[in-house]
């Protein structure tokens, strides 16, 4: 079944973009909220300002659900289309940050970006996210836009469901988003001077 969502909410020009695989739109809700709760904590605490998230610009990869790669159709002629298409997007506003959530929106805004080897379906596990994020995390520039992979799949109780391989300590499971909010929380305060999307 092919559902057709609203492409894009938001403002292009905001610097965090949140990158959506339109099959799972509810991602912005039970994963993007509770981490920018703790973004939003971290940050005040630290610095005691709060991000203004109202024109946070978010965005379907693709526009509409039927045209999300499966292992048959991975990288199609019309995904190739809507990837350079979305690299046009990236070179015209320079978003600082973008969210990615599971495998496909994280490979999808890597060949936008033009990270090679690219990578098929099965090669986006819970393990390999783990550590795009924090490779993410390492290398981040704010001169830059930086591409950080979240897990589109967490189970609040402590148990990850997406992919078969538990990579995480059982306290960074338990934890998960205070984890991730915590390290993009910290970028953001250390890049606080080039971040100007505060609430006044």
């Amino acid at each position: 079944m092919t559902t057709i969502t609203t492409r894009e909410s938001g403002k292009r020009s905001y610097p965090i973009w949140l990158l959506v695989n339109p099959k799972h739109p509810a991602v912005r809700y039970y994963i993007w909220t509770p981490v920018v709760e703790v973004i939003q904590d971290k940050v005040y605490r630290e610095i005691h300002k709060r991000i203004d998230t109202t024109d946070i610009f978010i965005w379907n990869v693709v526009r509409e659900s039927g045209m999300v790669p499966n292992t048959l159709n991975w990288w199609g002629a019309e995904v190739e289309a809507e990837i350079v298409m979305f690299r046009e997007l990236i070179l015209e506003h320079k978003p600082k940050i973008l969210i990615t959530f599971g495998a496909f929106p994280h490979e999808f805004v890597r060949r936008a970006l033009e990270i090679k080897p690219q990578k098929g379906p099965k090669y986006w596990g819970t393990s390999i996210l783990k550590e795009e994020f924090e490779i993410a995390i390492q290398n981040f520039d704010i001169n830059q836009t930086n591409n950080i992979p979240l897990l589109r799949r967490v189970v609040e109780s402590g148990k990850f469901i997406e992919g078969n391989n538990n990579c995480f300590s059982q306290e960074l499971v338990e934890h998960y988003f205070s984890y991730v909010g915590t390290k993009i929380a910290e970028k953001i305060i250390e890049n606080k001077d080039s971040f100007n999307e505060w609430v006044e």
